[in-house]
């Protein structure tokens, strides 16, 4: 069973892209076979005047990814842009994909909203599905593991594949389906999604005295003015840290500390920095091992398998389009 999926490089990850993503990724490729990309064109449809270092940016990415525990034996680790497959599948899907698709997509209503600093009123975010669409059916994937909110945009790709087949009375490309992942939607240290834009984010790359100072100043319950008044976990974000990374019977124990209000926070904060740490102190270890030389020999490696299998692709592509005939 063959997973593709892919990650902008806008700078660094932090605890939700480990808790949302990353973690899913190593399990996946214990299991599947794995395709993994640094999604360097998709950064451009949002990221396009930031002037941003693409390459540094996809090479420390991918360290990341391998720090976190991403095995580069186990699953194939590339850059888009190095497959220039990629751009051209999606200009003939571009070619074929009706405009009322893409304009009534949710995420694109959202993101213009969620996003009116930045003028991404271009052709390049519009027709970002079918960039998509085409990393995707390049290498035939079956599944492709996505969240709730992503749906739509593999319901594009796989209206994409009907019209295409349909268009040109030839079959291409596997319909991939998708595979709902749980993602643990961690908050910020101010409340809001923990982005590096808000500046609330605790990075995997971070010191243990950046999360203690970081985590010292986090939000906890509003309602709580003394050390022994009682707590609700429940609208205190320390405690959503607490569910995501402490061990159960710990969690279990600062939940009725909290609410009996024989904990205080400081208390309680520290548990959750040690619980950080035992996180973040591995993947550090593995960082400082890596070198540059290193991440681009994997990457060369894994842009060279990749350009071979969506070589095929385009061939059978091409074919269909430009011959009008089928091939195996």
């Amino acid at each position: 069973m063959r997973i593709v999926s892919g990650m902008r490089p806008t700078g660094k990850l932090h605890l939700g892209h480990y808790l949302g993503v990353l973690k899913n990724w190593i399990s996946l490729q214990e299991t599947h076979e794995c395709h993994f990309f640094v999604a360097d064109w998709h950064a451009l449809s949002t990221s396009y005047e930031d002037k941003l270092n693409l390459k540094e940016l996809g090479r420390n990415l991918v360290k990341e990814w391998i720090a976190a525990g991403i095995d580069p034996s186990k699953s194939t680790l590339f850059v888009q842009s190095a497959i220039k497959e990629h751009a051209e599948l999606y200009v003939l899907l571009n070619m074929i994909t009706p405009l009322g698709w893409l304009e009534r997509n949710p995420t694109y209503k959202d993101q213009l909203a969620q996003m009116e600093h930045k003028d991404i009123h271009t052709a390049g975010f519009l027709t970002y599905p079918v960039l998509q669409a085409a990393d995707i059916l390049l290498y035939r994937a079956d599944m492709v593991p996505i969240g709730e909110d992503q749906k739509p945009h593999l319901e594009i790709t796989r209206e994409i594949v009907r019209r295409f087949h349909h268009l040109f009375s030839c079959e291409v490309f596997k319909e991939p389906k998708e595979m709902l992942t749980e993602t643990s939607r961690l908050p910020g240290l101010d409340g809001r999604k923990m982005s590096k834009s808000y500046n609330n984010a605790i990075y995997l790359s971070d010191t243990p005295e950046e999360v203690w100072e970081k985590l010292r100043r986090a939000k906890t319950d509003p309602q709580r003015v003394r050390r022994n008044d009682p707590g609700n976990p429940d609208v205190c974000l320390v405690f959503d840290y607490h569910k995501a990374l402490t061990e159960d019977a710990i969690v279990q124990k600062i939940d009725a500390d909290c609410r009996a209000g024989s904990i205080g926070c400081i208390d309680c904060k520290k548990i959750c920095a040690q619980s950080i740490e035992r996180v973040l102190e591995p993947i550090r270890k593995r960082r400082a091992e890596l070198d540059d030389d290193t991440i681009d020999e994997v990457i060369q490696k894994g842009n060279d398998a990749s350009r071979a299998e969506a070589s095929e692709t385009m061939k059978r592509a091409n074919k269909a389009v430009f011959e009008i005939s089928c091939s195996s």
